[in-house]
């Protein structure tokens, strides 16, 4: 197979998605104390999971289910019963300006970036997630160097695994899925939806005991990021 485009996911892909979160956890935290709100660790927790899961059963499939600014928003209506936008735009703005503070690339993302780009191999980025945040993260990890294109799923309407996800990356760089890999770190969203539509899988950093069988079976499983280059070149 001769390589010409890898599509990569983002989060938890190429930089630790964890540290990140709790960052921005902690800081909106902070901020709803400083607002008056009388949250410890463990009641914020619950504070948050409020909103997010509401916004999970409603808009499921959709980009907005990932966004913090709607989570905090429901959260604070259903803990106020009250519109409170100023309030969700503070703990909205402190959770990802202090999630952005904390990225950093995985071990080996940089250098393999670099070694695609010499080999003229095209790059992507096909993620989950609004675009405005996602085009901040790569900024803030310095990949605009490396990538040829980023593909959110705010912009197709639909999340990974639909297959328009992995199709309108290839069809906009004119490449085939024959001569593509997809590399990502969940099974689910990445590798099925990739080998739905012909691609060739690599999955890296997922949970090492699940279940990889049939159509989540990947191609090829990494476990240090320059593994890839033996994968493609």
């Amino acid at each position: 197979m001769m390589v010409n485009a890898v599509l990569f996911d983002l989060d938890d892909t190429l930089y630790p998605y964890s540290p990140c979160r709790d960052a921005g956890l902690e800081a909106a935290r902070k901020t709803a104390r400083k607002l008056g709100y009388d949250f410890d660790r463990e009641s914020f927790d619950e504070f948050y999971q409020t909103g997010r899961l509401e916004v999970k059963r409603e808009l499921s499939g959709t980009a907005a289910t990932h966004e913090r600014f709607i989570y905090f928003k429901r959260a604070l209506e259903e803990r106020t019963d009250e519109s409170r936008p100023s309030d969700a735009l503070a703990l909205g703005d402190a959770f990802w300006e202090s999630y952005l503070e904390e990225m950093a690339l995985f071990p080996g993302v940089e250098e393999t970036l670099e070694t695609l780009q010499s080999a003229g191999i095209d790059v992507a980025i096909t993620t989950n997630l609004t675009t405005r945040i996602q085009l901040a993260k790569v900024e803030k990890l310095g990949l605009e160097p490396y990538i040829d294109l980023l593909l959110t799923s705010e912009e197709t309407g639909r999340e990974k695994p639909g297959s328009v996800m992995f199709t309108l990356p290839l069809a906009r760089l004119d490449r085939r899925a024959s001569e593509a890999v997809m590399v990502g770190d969940d099974v689910r969203a990445d590798i099925v939806g990739a080998n739905a539509v012909g691609l060739e899988t690599v999955l890296w950093n997922a949970d090492p005991d699940e279940s990889l069988e049939g159509r989540r079976a990947p191609d090829h499983r990494i476990d240090a990021f320059e593994e890839l280059t033996e994968v493609v070149l």
